[in-house]
């Protein structure tokens, strides 16, 4: 492990080699390895849900319990390259049912329990997935669809089952723990997460067994993971982020891993750092935010276990890293990611940090900012980030979309989708997403740039900065506003907004409307559906024209 004191990151970038074995299974590396090597008694999982109950695991148990699965799998047909849907909450069952396909060549397909019964079966249909997995509470939205699922043969419940469906307890109960587990290629198909869909249908991306180790970087250098850690992740599993930082990279590397089923609150999380010794938290500048809200944290809980921070999911503004240091002294790092491939551009342990920036290029990653046709710009070019083809921990296509693949692969990188540009000392700045950007009166605005301008103003928790119409301008930027607790909606508010705002950005960027709001519509990830706030603009401009 490299040291934060001795990280050279020109030195660490320039030397680092990857070393892809030709034979690879994630899910054996992740549980069976450990066990294999003395360390089955080390604690893999520690569990705690909102009615207090917890659980954990060691090592030695999850290669039980997912060898169990894998031959539950199997007793229901399914094999190498079979896909399967796991709609479930942050339980054990999650890491078992995902690493048990794993190990016999299937291939898990994690899903928001959020999701509507017509998103569900989207997915279902599109992998053509064989069974479920689900919840009493959650399968409601499978039973809805099933009809309309013909690839779907059985659907398995955690918990109480009822007669339509397999009950997981009754599977695994009559199942053996030993398992052979299938000799999979690196480069096999592991397993696809779909994106969020902000713009046509989700699509998804196929991850191969390689994976985790392309992204060895981010747990090394990013997520700083040391023996005797124990890594907690606010967000649910069935999100890429957390499924990397929060569980996989942490169990490939013999790590603790802590998850919550239960609703993100910041007073409960700073009870379970207390409680649970949290070494590493990950989590999403939305998370952030709302910790500082707590008035006091610092003082009322002990986080002396928390000692190093990153987020990903949205651009951090720069002033919730600055106060988060200022009261924990700690960092947080912050990173840009996605479905497609994960966080490979982030500040890292023991580089200097410009807050606000998404840092540089991971350790083994070949990033950089191109045009439209996949040509690389200069200095402060804002263009598109792109990811050199090749890179192990990059997905190999949207599943059953060749065209919609060929589309973001051109000259030899993935097509982010995302405009950043790259400053005179390589760091990377996001400006927006390319359907993101605003033009205005002429001028190109990122919306980020607004929010983090909006966001600095005390009454505000967060916000989203969008194009609408305008019969003079074109557009005019609109922000839509969410407000701490204990501040009230008014034009004085939304006046005050505005003059904080001009003060600090161009007075073509300010915000020429401001609308307060509860809540912004947000992806499975945490990021903000800005293509939805504009067209709700545009479909009101069409009504009163």
């Amino acid at each position: 492990m490299t040291g934060e004191q001795d990280f050279d990151y020109d030195e660490v970038y320039g030397n680092w080699k990857w070393e892809i074995p030709v034979y690879f299974n994630m899910g054996a590396d992740c549980v069976d390895k450990h066990v294999k090597e003395g360390r089955g008694d080390r604690t893999a999982l520690i569990w705690e849900n909102d009615k207090g109950e917890t659980a954990t695991f060691t090592y030695a148990e999850m290669k039980a319990l997912t060898n169990k699965f894998g031959n539950v799998l199997k007793g229901l047909g399914l094999g190498k390259g079979d896909r399967y849907l796991i709609r479930l909450p942050n339980l054990p069952q999650f890491q078992i049912a995902f690493l048990g396909g794993l190990k016999i060549g299937a291939v898990p397909i994690p899903s928001s329990c959020m999701f509507k019964p017509h998103e569900v079966e989207y997915r279902l249909v599109d992998s053509d997935a064989k069974m479920a997995i689900s919840v009493p509470g959650y399968v409601g939205a499978i039973d809805e669809v099933m009809g309309n699922c013909p690839g779907l043969k059985d659907v398995v419940v955690v918990g109480e089952a009822g007669e339509a469906h397999l009950s997981l307890d009754d599977l695994m109960a009559n199942a053996s723990e030993e398992l052979e587990v299938e000799r999979t290629r690196a480069d096999d198909i592991a397993f696809f997460c779909y994106t969020s869909g902000t713009t046509g249908s989700p699509k998804g991306a196929v991850h191969l067994h390689h994976w985790t180790i392309g992204n060895d970087p981010s747990m090394l250098f990013w997520n700083h993971g040391r023996a005797g850690d124990i890594l907690a992740h606010t967000g649910d599993l069935n999100w890429i982020f957390p499924l990397g930082n929060g569980f996989l990279y942490a169990w490939r590397n013999g790590m603790t891993t802590f998850i919550y089923d239960g609703r993100f609150d910041p007073v409960k999380w700073f009870e379970l750092i207390e409680r649970h010794r949290i070494t590493n938290l990950a989590s999403v500048p939305t998370c952030y935010r709302m910790f500082l809200q707590v008035e006091g944290f610092e003082r009322k809980w002990d986080l002396s276990s928390l000692r190093h921070c990153i987020s990903a999911g949205e651009p951090l503004n720069p002033e919730v890293v600055v106060e988060w240091k200022k009261l924990l002294g700690l960092e947080i790092l912050d990173g840009i990611g996605m479905t497609e491939c994960m966080v490979y551009l982030s500040n890292l342990k023991g580089m200097a940090v410009k807050a606000g920036s998404c840092g540089k290029p991971q350790p083994g990653h070949i990033c950089t900012i191109v045009d439209e046709n996949g040509n690389e710009l200069g200095v402060r070019e804002e263009g598109t980030l792109a990811i050199k083809l090749g890179d192990p921990g990059l997905f190999r296509e949207y599943w059953n979309k060749p065209d919609r693949t060929a589309e973001v692969f051109k000259n030899g990188w993935f097509l982010t989708g995302d405009t950043l540009y790259i400053d005179e000392d390589g760091y990377y700045w996001f400006a927006g997403r390319g359907d993101d950007l605003i033009m205005t009166a002429g001028y190109r605005v990122s919306p980020f740039d607004v929010e983090s301008a909006v966001n600095t103003h005390p009454a505000v928790l967060e916000s989203a900065a969008v194009a609408s119409p305008d019969a003079i301008r074109g557009v005019i930027v609109k922000s839509f506003v969410v407000l701490n607790p204990g501040h009230e909606p008014s034009d004085e508010l939304a006046k005050e907004i505005q003059q904080h705002c001009k003060k600090m950005i161009a007075a073509y960027e300010y915000p020429r409307e401001v609308e307060f709001t509860s809540f912004l519509p947000k992806t499975q990830s945490g990021k903000t559906k800005r293509k939805l706030l504009r067209e709700q603009e545009l479909e009101k401009a069409k009504k009163s024209s």
